[in-house]
C-alpha cells in the first residue's frame, strides 16, 4: 500500500524544489488526524468535490442558461476543464498537481446563477454590505457556509488552498479575508489557475459561441490566434466537417497556449533565479504566465468574446431577466424573512445581517432553483 507518509517523500524527490509540498503545509486552522493514505491536499480535493457548492455547479449558467440545451458549458464542467489543464502544467513543471487540482475545483464555488450577470446584481444589491465578488464568495463558501463538520464551520481546508482562493480575486480588505494570513507572493500551483482559468473559458466560450450560432467563422477571421490555427486545421483537412474542423481548432489552441504558459514560466524561473519555495513567495511578480507576444494575441480574442459573445442580444436579454429574477427575490426576502426557510429566518433574526445571509442564499442557487423560486412567489398560479 502507498501510505501517505511514502507519498509525501515522493512529492519531496519529484517535485521541484520551488513545488508546494503536503507535508510542509501551514496545515488547518482547526487541527485534524491526518488521514493514513491521502496527502493533506488530496483530502482537500475530496473535501471540494464532496461538499454541496460543488454539486450545485452542475446547474450554474457558465454564458449560457442550462436549459437552452446540453451542449452548452455549466460552472461544472468549466471547472472540470480548468482542473484538467492545471494537472497538466503543474505536472509538466514538475509541480504539485494535487494542490493545483483542488484550488481549481473550489475557485468557482462562489458563482451565483446565471453567471456573471447574477453576479453584477448581486454586487449593486449589496453595495452598502461591501458589495458582492463571486471569488471572495468562494472563500467563504469553504471558511463558513459549508456546514459538515460539529467541530467547526466550512471545510477546514489546508492554509494553500485557502490562500489560491483568496488570491485567485486579490480582495484582501474583504471581512471575511482580512483575519486571514498572507506570507508573501502565492504558490505556483495557485498562479497557474489564474492563467488557466482564461485558457479554459476563452475555448469553451469559443466552442459555444459556434455551437449557439452568435460567432461565425467568418467573423472570427479578425482574430489572429483564432484565423492561424483555423486556416492550419483547413488546410489539413479541408474535406472535414464543419464541426469537427471548429473541435480540431480549439484543441489546437489549448495546446498552443498551455505550451506557451508552460515554456514562458519556465523562462521566467530560471530569470528570477527561483531555487526553493520561498523564493516564490519573495518573487513580489507573476512567474506563471503566457509570452508577451501570445498575452497580446489573447486579450485581441477575449476582446472580440466581449463585443461579440457576452454583448450578443441573446446573452444581454438573458442578463436581463436574471437581474430582474434575483432582484425580486432579494427585496421579497428582506420584506418578510419568514417565507425563506426557518433555519435561515431563524439565523437571521438572531444575527440581524438579513443582507449578507440572504445574498449567500441566493449566490448558492443554481439556475432552476432561483427560477422556480421566482415562479413559486411571484407567479400566483404556482404552488407554494
Amino acid at each position: 500500500m502507498l501510505l501517505r507518509e511514502e507519498y509525501e517523500k515522493r512529492e519531496k524527490q519529484l517535485l521541484a524544489p520551488y513545488a508546494a509540498k503536503s507535508c510542509e503545509s501551514r496545515g488547518r486552522e482547526h487541527a485534524e488526524k491526518e488521514c493514513p493514505f491521502r496527502s493533506a491536499f488530496q483530502r482537500d480535493r475530496d473535501r471540494v468535490i464532496h461538499s454541496e457548492a460543488f454539486r450545485r455547479l452542475e446547474y450554474k449558467t457558465q454564458v449560457f442558461v442550462n436549459h437552452e440545451g446540453d451542449y452548452y458549458r455549466t460552472r461544472l464542467t468549466h471547472t472540470l476543464e480548468v482542473a484538467q489543464i492545471s494537472r497538466g502544467v503543474a505536472r509538466t513543471l514538475k509541480l504539485n498537481e494535487d494542490l493545483a487540482e483542488a484550488i481549481a475545483l473550489s475557485h468557482d464555488l462562489g458563482h451565483t446563477p446565471f453567471g456573471h450577470a447574477g453576479e453584477t446584481t448581486l454586487n449593486e444589491l449589496m453595495k452598502d454590505e461591501g458589495g458582492f465578488e463571486h471569488n471572495h464568495q468562494s472563500f467563504r463558501v469553504v471558511t463558513l457556509l459549508e456546514r459538515r463538520y460539529p467541530e467547526f464551520l466550512g471545510l477546514n481546508l489546508t492554509y494553500e488552498v485557502r490562500e489560491g482562493i483568496a488570491k485567485h480575486s486579490g480582495e484582501y480588505d474583504k471581512p471575511d479575508v482580512q483575519s486571514f494570513k498572507t506570507y508573501g507572493y502565492p504558490t505556483l500551483e495557485a498562479q497557474i489557475i489564474n492563467v488557466v482559468d482564461e485558457i479554459a473559458y476563452m475555448n469553451h466560450d469559443l466552442d459555444d459561441g459556434l455551437q449557439s450560432g452568435m460567432l461565425a467563422f467568418e467573423g472570427l477571421k479578425e482574430v489572429s490566434l483564432w484565423n492561424e490555427t483555423f486556416e492550419e486545421v483547413r488546410s489539413e483537412h479541408p474535406d472535414a466537417r464543419p464541426k469537427i474542423q471548429k473541435f480540431q481548432t480549439i484543441s489546437r489552441l489549448i495546446h498552443l497556449l498551455v505550451g506557451d504558459l508552460q515554456a514562458e514560466t519556465k523562462k521566467r524561473i530560471e530569470a528570477k533565479k527561483i531555487a526553493s519555495f520561498d523564493d516564490v513567495r519573495k518573487s513580489g511578480d507573476n512567474v506563471v504566465a503566457f509570452s508577451e507576444p501570445m498575452f497580446k494575441k489573447t486579450r485581441e480574442l477575449i476582446n472580440y468574446l466581449f463585443a461579440n459573445l457576452y454583448r450578443h442580444f441573446r446573452v444581454v436579454r438573458m442578463a436581463d431577466k436574471a437581474n430582474r429574477i434575483l432582484a425580486d427575490l432579494f427585496n421579497a426576502y428582506l420584506n418578510d424573512p419568514r417565507i425563506l426557510p426557518p433555519g435561515l429566518n431563524a439565523e437571521i433574526q438572531r444575527t440581524g445581517k438579513a443582507k449578507r445571509l440572504v445574498s449567500d442564499y441566493i449566490a448558492g442557487m443554481t439556475d432552476r432553483f432561483a427560477l422556480s423560486e421566482h415562479k413559486k412567489l411571484f407567479d400566483p398560479e404556482e404552488k407554494v
